[in-house]
């Protein structure tokens, strides 16, 4: 090769290959590598929502801070555009390493760190990093495809959509991947470090039929050396993730984790420890508890007894995944049918297995119709048939707090109005609202967004040991705020009687009700409720 060469890759035409094929050769690898990067930012997004919540304030840094390390990754790759070869070598081989154990990086933070600064820290250099990286590969590849070739305006702008297109098209592939194939079948950690094996063999693959044309033989064996090491650490890391998820799990819940899976939608664990002889089983949705099975019961009765005070033959369960709401249902005298609506099929197969115990097998019980939907989408078809002649007696919403975008749709104006139309003129709702202690502005929020729907509201609260002061709103079809009344005729109550509802509308002076706006589809208002409250 000529001296001229040691130091340039492009412009050593002499070596450049001959032929059309290794130009497809490149696009086909923009494309594999396109996908990667698009599924490493998925991933970190997921990642958001898993252990940060996914508010808006992490989605839009990790959407707007990828687009702009896109562009600072362009420009510091400007002064390596005539050594293109063995730069993107090295681009590759340093973004298969990031992106393949960004995740496993976030969740041991998350875990380890003990506070959401630093979770968002780690979650905001990922993003810089990975978007850097992508974005120094366009040019490096555009100086690849042009090497050799004295291009006019017009072939430029051939070879630029040609480029563009293959990077379009990966990121398409990517962008369905993630949500049909990997994160399903392999979670969030062990599919990006697969994904980081891909981005490496692609590079490899690259390297062996075009890029070593342009590469001393020196150059061309460390670069398949850098590849290979960064092969070998991302296969170590697949050995080791879950170890390494174990080890962290351990250290987010207290009690030993009895069964865990990663669903399309959520994670979703289940502990189980003996305290003083009885066993507590808990339910997390994303790192958040959703129940104990010590003190479920004050909730659940709380939640499904006043619902039921209008002795309705017909019941509209929205959430409510875990089977406890459908179990007590069952015991109501009167009730025929249940209609349970859940999102995530995966909680509904914990449900029938690991918290069987807790439901006593509600689900597998004639009586209940499971509907494995989105409740919003469901109630805009006008329920697909299910509801009954005049409309479902009482509703229950036990959905988990709107700590994201998706979720708070549930807790919106429009949803409670679409709601409306499902139910008989002298039905009830019932909607769990968070805590009006530690959460008050969400708590508040949704009573005020119910009542904006046009239903007549009544806030009340209970004390429940593993959450604390903890709050619903029974609400009206016709308007008018509905007296909190308890049957006589359900037996084995635990919890509730005359007295405990006759003290549940009474609000202390640190609790107060507030009078807010409504939280709209437009106006997700109760999304920084909830991250207010959860960082108070």
């Amino acid at each position: 090769m000529p001296p001229a060469a040691e130091k340039s890759d492009t412009v050593a035409t002499a070596r450049i290959p001959t032929g059309r094929w290794w130009r497809p050769v490149v696009l086909a690898s923009v494309a594999a590598c396109a996908a990667c990067g698009l599924i490493y930012e998925l991933a970190l997004l997921t990642l958001a929502t898993t252990v940060l919540g996914g508010g808006i304030v992490a989605t839009s840094l990790i959407v707007a801070g990828f687009v702009a390390a896109l562009g600072l990754g362009a420009l510091l790759a400007k002064p390596f555009v005539d050594r293109a070869a063995s730069t993107f070598v090295w681009v590759e081989g340093a973004l298969g390493l990031v992106g393949g154990v960004s995740a496993t990086l976030l969740y041991v933070a998350f875990t380890t760190l003990g506070s959401q600064t630093g979770s968002l820290v780690v979650l905001v250099l990922a993003t810089a990093a990975i978007g850097a990286l992508v974005g120094a590969e366009v040019p490096l590849l555009m100086a690849l495809l042009q090497a050799g070739r004295l291009s006019g305006a017009e072939e430029t702008g051939r070879t630029l959509a040609n480029l563009n297109a293959a990077d379009y098209l990966g990121a398409v592939v990517g962008g369905l991947l993630w949500p049909f194939l990997l994160l399903p079948t392999m979670g969030m950690q062990q599919a990006a470090a697969v994904t980081g094996l891909v981005n490496i063999a692609a590079a490899a693959i690259l390297l062996a039929l075009v890029l070593r044309h342009f590469l001393t033989r020196a150059r061309a064996v460390a670069a398949g050396l850098v590849l290979a090491l960064v092969a070998a650490l991302l296969a170590s890391l697949l050995v080791a993730v879950d170890d390494v998820t174990e080890w962290s799990r351990a250290r987010l819940y207290p009690d030993p984790v009895i069964a865990h899976t990663q669903s399309a939608y959520q994670e979703i664990v289940v502990t189980r420890a003996k305290y003083n002889g009885r066993t507590d089983r808990r339910l997390y949705l994303d790192g958040t508890l959703q129940y104990s099975s010590l003190d479920e019961y004050r909730y659940t009765e709380s939640l499904v007894l006043p619902a039921v005070a209008g002795r309705p033959s017909d019941v509209l369960v929205l959430g409510g995944g875990d089977g406890l709401a459908a179990r007590d249902l069952l015991g109501v005298p009167g009730i025929r049918r249940v209609v349970q609506v859940e999102l995530d099929p995966a909680v509904l197969r914990i449900a029938r297995t690991h918290l069987r115990a807790d439901n006593e097998g509600a689900l597998e019980d004639p009586r209940v119709d499971v509907v494995v939907d989105d409740a919003f989408a469901w109630l805009r078809r006008g329920g697909d048939g299910a509801v009954p002649v005049g409309g479902f007696g009482a509703v229950l919403v036990d959905l988990p707090d709107p700590r994201n975008p998706a979720l708070s749709r549930l807790y919106s104006q429009e949803f409670y109005g679409l709601v409306r139309q499902v139910v008989r003129d002298d039905g009830l709702m019932v909607v769990q609202s968070g805590s009006p202690y530690s959460t008050p502005h969400q708590y508040w929020r949704t009573v005020s967004t119910v009542r904006s729907a046009g239903w007549g509201t009544t806030p009340y609260h209970v004390h429940v040991p593993t959450f604390g002061d903890w709050g619903f709103v029974l609400a009206s079809k016709d308007g008018t705020p509905p007296g909190l009344r308890l049957r006589t005729d359900v037996d084995d109550l635990r919890y509730l009687d005359a007295g405990v509802l006759g003290t549940a509308t009474e609000f202390g002076r640190d609790v107060a009700p507030m009078d807010l706006e409504p939280s709209t589809l437009d106006r997700p208002r109760i999304l920084d409720d909830t991250r207010r409250g959860f960082e108070r």
